[in-house]
């Protein structure tokens, strides 16, 4: 199976909201202190492959 590049940026950035929400739930389940929206992003980007 080939995928064209418009599906598979579809693809991605479906795999990137997925990988947020669960993230977000991750965090609500955690119960821990909140932070502030930059230093998370700034988080997030330190973590990623």
């Amino acid at each position: 199976m080939i995928l064209d590049i418009v599906e598979c940026q579809k693809l991605l950035e479906e795999a990137e909201e997925l990988e947020a929400i669960r993230a977000y739930d991750a965090a609500k389940a955690a119960g821990d202190e909140a932070i502030p929206f930059e230093q998370a992003v700034r988080e997030i980007e330190r973590d990623r492959p």
